[in-house]
């Protein structure tokens, strides 16, 4: 099936349109799992040393997971990934991911903020964990079919 059969239909999206939310558990393997595929192995996001000498309250979900995940919240909604042209974000509080088996809880959620013209809309995403936001001005711009 084509990508582009999978995209929102222009007509069907308005202003305010909330997008399903996206829970999302992120444990200390899916750390490793991630600095493997990314090369980022900086060791805040693996030693709970480190990251307390660093400043930080314990081991932390590297940012630009945190980010790529907020963008999945978009491309599920949007049907597909090439929809996103421009997501932005701004990293408020870390991702604190404690050594246990259930790790942390991700809440993402989303609302159409802006149609700019028939062709894309902007949507504004809320990132929280441990009841705290994690991304500030967090946006993605969407192209509709």
């Amino acid at each position: 099936m084509s990508q582009a059969i999978n995209r929102r239909c222009r007509t069907d999206v308005a202003e305010g349109d909330e997008l399903p939310a996206l829970r999302v558990r992120l444990t200390r393997a899916d750390l490793v799992r991630y600095a493997g595929a990314s090369g980022d192995f900086n060791p805040i996001h693996w030693s709970d040393r480190a990251a307390r000498e660093a400043g930080l309250p314990g081991v932390i979900a590297h940012g630009m997971l945190t980010m790529a995940l907020a963008t999945r919240l978009v491309t599920d909604w949007a049907g597909d990934s090439g929809a996103v042209v421009e997501c932005s974000v701004r990293f408020t509080r870390p991702v604190v991911i404690p050594d246990d088996s259930d790790g942390a809880l991700l809440e993402l959620s989303g609302k159409v903020a802006k149609r700019r013209d028939d062709a894309t809309v902007v949507v504004a995403i809320t990132a929280r964990a441990a009841g705290q936001a994690v991304l500030g001005q967090a946006t993605a711009t969407v192209a509709l079919s």
